[in-house]
């Protein structure tokens, strides 16, 4: 008996709604990392995107440790002489929280075609309420997360 492959025709993709509230940051990201990349499944495979959608709520109630909230910077450049940008945790949690998720888990997937992918499947909103409801999404299948 041979090893057994998964073709794209037989990928299934589910859809899980993830609650934020109270989580701490770099646990719920690496959770979420893996059910987009699909290590969860019996079909995983490194060369397809065999992972599930993941859709997080309440992403302005996220966690972090110790004194990242005052201290965790984040850093853009343009690309152009002195076109570097930062902004502290604080300062991308009031403004834009979806984008502090989306960070932290886009650094966990894989950074080539197949991450970029991956991440499209990632849906974030800061509150409680998201339009997701035709594709019946449910609860993260045995984690410790809260859904």
């Amino acid at each position: 008996m041979g090893t057994y492959n998964v073709r794209a025709s037989e990928i299934v993709q589910d859809w899980y709604v993830v609650d934020a509230e109270g989580q701490i940051l770099g646990r719920l990201a690496s959770e979420i990392a893996s059910v987009l990349k699909g290590k969860r499944k019996a079909t995983y495979s490194t060369h397809l995107d065999v992972g599930d959608h993941v859709v997080v709520v309440n992403a302005e109630k996220v966690r972090v440790t110790g004194r990242k909230r005052d201290e965790k910077i984040y850093f853009r450049h343009s690309l152009y002489p002195g076109g570097h940008k930062l902004t502290r945790f604080r300062d991308v949690q009031a403004d834009k929280p979806e984008e502090i998720i989306r960070l932290a888990v886009k650094g966990m997937l894989p950074k080539n075609k197949l991450g970029r992918a991956m991440i499209k499947k990632l849906k974030i909103y800061a509150g409680p309420e998201h339009p997701h409801v035709a594709q019946a999404p449910r609860p993260l299948p045995s984690t410790g997360l809260r859904s």
